[in-house]
């Protein structure tokens, strides 16, 4: 069934010449995307003065559920579509590392369950471009549907479990950062940050 969906996908690239462009170049460089979102998430929770709390863990929530893909991507050593599927279409740029879970897959689930906590309007955003990120990875060749579903699902899971875990020490942190000069960071020169209790 997943080799299926890829092939089904696959067969999709080759009928839409005019998409490769688009969908390669943010396949690869869509990760800009992701931190505009997070930037956009600090910066609506300093205007709202509430969710700062969220919105300084989803960078963190997001970094750590990569490095949790790592041992998992070494231990399965899944190869790459266009290393076990010949005659495929490929656009990706070849890679030997291993295809399971994708790393782009799991930042994105983790930046958009983040911003989810941060915003609702923000985290469907993310959502969406989360969405388009792993069908563009699956498109260009350089992992089946299993490995995008699987990314997403840890990165979001890991940031929303890390965020349950992290949230009480994290806003200790933040309520000493309104003590120093970073706290026009956290908020405009005047307001509250509800968020800084956990």
């Amino acid at each position: 069934m997943n080799t299926r969906l890829f092939l089904e996908i696959n067969n999709l690239a080759r009928a839409t010449p005019w998409a490769h462009a688009p969908l390669a170049d943010y396949a690869k460089y869509g990760v800009v995307l992701f931190a505009a979102l997070l930037l956009a998430g600090w910066w609506t929770a300093r205007q709202r003065g509430t969710g700062m709390l969220a919105a300084v863990w989803a960078p963190v929530g997001m970094l750590l559920a990569v490095a949790v893909n790592q041992p998992i991507v070494a231990a399965v050593q899944e190869p790459r579509p266009y290393t076990s599927l010949p005659g495929i279409l490929v656009l990706a740029d070849r890679s030997a590392d291993p295809s399971f879970p994708s790393d782009h897959a799991t930042m994105a689930g983790a930046v958009a369950a983040g911003l989810l906590l941060v915003s609702w309007r923000l985290g469907l955003l993310a959502v969406a471009a989360a969405a388009v990120m792993g069908f563009a990875r699956v498109y260009i060749g350089a992992h089946y549907p299993s490995d995008v579903l699987t990314g997403f699902a840890l990165g979001a899971v890991v940031t929303l479990l890390g965020y349950l875990i992290a949230r009480r020490p994290l806003a200790a942190g933040l309520r000493r950062l309104e003590r120093t000069p970073l706290r026009p960071l956290l908020r405009p020169a005047a307001g509250p940050v509800a968020t800084m209790r956990p």
